[in-house]
């Protein structure tokens, strides 16, 4: 059985040009700094999001916990959208690599800067120091939705006249700039670092970067070899990533087109609630009966479809390169079944 895969956009598979990129890439030690595919990678990154540097990493989870490694200090807080990737997706890292603590704010994880303002603690002895501001976009466990580029302008401006810095996880900016029709360098341009990842909507296999001042930059690197992420011929991965944003990102409409054609269908089913109008991207969040997602989870599995729980009344369908829209909506059907099986 070929499975109709919308657990997430991580699970494609790189296409045989990605593969042919990949073997034919040119390589040497990136620890010694040799390696000329990660650097050109590295490169293109930092002028496409405007920043002075940037560094190749493994996964999203590296390069954001590398970003608060390098911006805080044991002890500090973090301001964050409730349900933050950053919190809920990366085992505790924040707390274990840099010892910060979260305030988490706003509703469905997205916020403004009048809430950021609220959460900034007054300086006192007793009082965790506030150093950092991050901002998901788009937000994952809200569905894919978008901060807007005067949200991010008025949260940084806000963040940098409170003496804090401010992050951008844009794990799926590639999504939030074709989906608004902004650029991704004027979506990072208000952030000291931004994260983005070349393996979700984009298709490579493996990778992700940050992006920032080169001080910072330097020191993250240094970090990233503490961590074991030397990764030496690297260039066989960033030609992977190379090629996926070279041929990638445009595509990334039909995939948005796609979830919205599942939630305009699967909204009118018995049994799913969607709010058709909070889907942006290419993320659908499905409410279900309480207590039920997990049993329709595993029965669209026997139907050939995999849809993951996110939590006991919420299923969450993710579009990519590898379902066309077709399959999407035999997905939809299928959902329909097991909602009220």
């Amino acid at each position: 059985m070929r499975f109709i895969d919308l657990r997430s956009d991580t699970v494609t598979q790189p296409s045989a040009k990605m593969r042919e990129a990949m073997a034919q890439a040119r390589v040497g030690d990136d620890v010694y700094g040799e390696d000329p595919t990660l650097a050109e990678l590295e490169a293109r990154v930092a002028n496409l999001l405007g920043k002075e540097a940037a560094l190749f990493v493994p996964s999203g989870t590296m390069a954001n916990q590398l970003a608060l490694w390098v911006q805080t200090r044991p002890g500090d807080e973090v301001i964050v959208g409730r349900e933050a990737h950053l919190a809920v997706y990366e085992t505790g890292a924040a707390a274990a690599l840099s010892g910060v603590q979260m305030s988490f704010i706003g509703e469905g994880g997205l916020f403004n800067a009048r809430e950021v303002k609220a959460a900034i603690r007054p300086i006192h002895d007793y009082s965790p120091r506030t150093a950092l501001v991050v901002v998901e976009n788009t937000h994952n466990r809200s569905g894919g939705r978008l901060f807007s580029l005067e949200t991010c302008q008025e949260i940084a401006a806000l963040a940098h006249s409170a003496g804090l810095r401010a992050h951008l996880d844009g794990a799926r900016l590639w999504n939030a700039s074709i989906a608004s029709g902004v650029s991704v360098q004027a979506f990072a341009e208000p952030f000291d670092t931004v994260s983005v990842c070349f393996s979700k909507g984009l298709g490579a296999p493996v990778g992700s970067a940050l992006a920032g001042p080169r001080d910072l930059l330097r020191e993250a690197r240094r970090r990233r070899k503490m961590l074991g992420g030397g990764m030496r011929q690297g260039g066989i991965l960033a030609a992977g990533a190379l090629f996926a944003l070279e041929h990638n990102r445009e595509r990334l409409a039909d995939d948005h087109r796609a979830a919205r054609a599942f939630a305009g269908y699967a909204s009118r089913l018995p049994g799913v609630v969607i709010d058709v109008d909070k889907v942006e991207t290419n993320i659908v969040n499905i409410g279900v009966a309480r207590g039920r997602a997990s049993a329709i989870s595993a029965q669209l599995r026997t139907l050939g479809v995999l849809i993951n729980a996110i939590n006991e009344n919420t299923l969450r369908a993710v579009t990519h390169l590898d379902v066309t829209e077709a399959e999407v909506l035999v997905a939809a059907e299928k959902l329909g079944l097991a909602a009220v099986g």
